[in-house]
C-alpha cells in the first residue's frame, strides 16, 4: 500500500492497512502478530481512523494495482 496514503491520516501504512480491513467489513476482525507491546499500541491506533466511502475505494484499486 503506498506510503502518502498514511501520511495523509498521520499514520503508517500498517495502520492504514488494518483501517482499511476494519472498515471493508464490520464483522471482520483483523489479529495481526506482533510482539512488542510498542506494536500493539500502534496496531490499536488504527481505530481512530475513519476512512470514507471514496478513501476505501482508492485504497482497494491502489491494493489491486500493485
Amino acid at each position: 500500500m503506498p506510503k502518502k496514503p498514511a501520511r495523509t491520516y498521520g499514520a503508517s501504512p500498517s495502520q492504514l492497512a488494518l483501517a482499511w480491513l476494519l472498515h471493508r467489513s464490520p464483522v471482520m476482525l483483523p489479529i495481526p502478530g506482533t510482539s512488542p507491546v510498542s506494536h500493539v499500541e500502534e496496531n490499536t491506533q488504527a481505530t481512530r481512523i475513519t476512512l470514507g466511502d471514496a478513501e476505501h475505494q482508492a485504497l482497494s484499486q491502489a491494493a489491486r494495482e500493485s
